[in-house]
């Protein structure tokens, strides 16, 4: 069974940083993409930004040019570091992984959620 494990949230002034990061554990083989989703109250859950095992990311307009993915392979951990945030940002904020394999089922694909962590930006 695979887990994802989030920190990094809290309470930040507009303007300010956060780092969240996001470790999988578990008996995983590989994980082919790893991101960061974020749900703020009365919306629908979006996407913030991914990085795939080769590097490759993607990031919300919103987001570009503040926020930076990055990810260790060997430690199957994502980062996301969030700098410049702006009281739109709040949000609960949510590591995924997809295209996980583990031992027992290599041929099986699955996609994992973690619990999420609160990020609330505010004067």
């Amino acid at each position: 069974q695979v887990q994802l494990e989030e920190s990094g949230g809290g309470l930040v002034q507009p303007g300010g940083s956060l780092r969240l990061s996001c470790a999988a554990s578990g008996s995983i083989l590989s994980i082919y993409a790893m991101g960061w989703y974020r749900q703020a109250p009365g919306k629908q859950r979006e996407l913030v930004a991914t990085i795939t095992s080769g590097g490759v990311t993607n990031y919300a307009d919103s987001v570009k040019g503040r926020f930076t993915i990055s990810r260790d392979n060997a430690k199957n951990t994502v980062y996301l570091q969030m700098n410049s945030l702006k009281p739109t940002d709040t949000a609960v904020y949510y590591c995924n992984a997809d295209g996980v394999l583990v031992t027992g089922t290599p041929w099986r694909k699955y996609e994992i959620w973690g619990q999420g962590t609160q990020v609330t930006v505010s004067s």
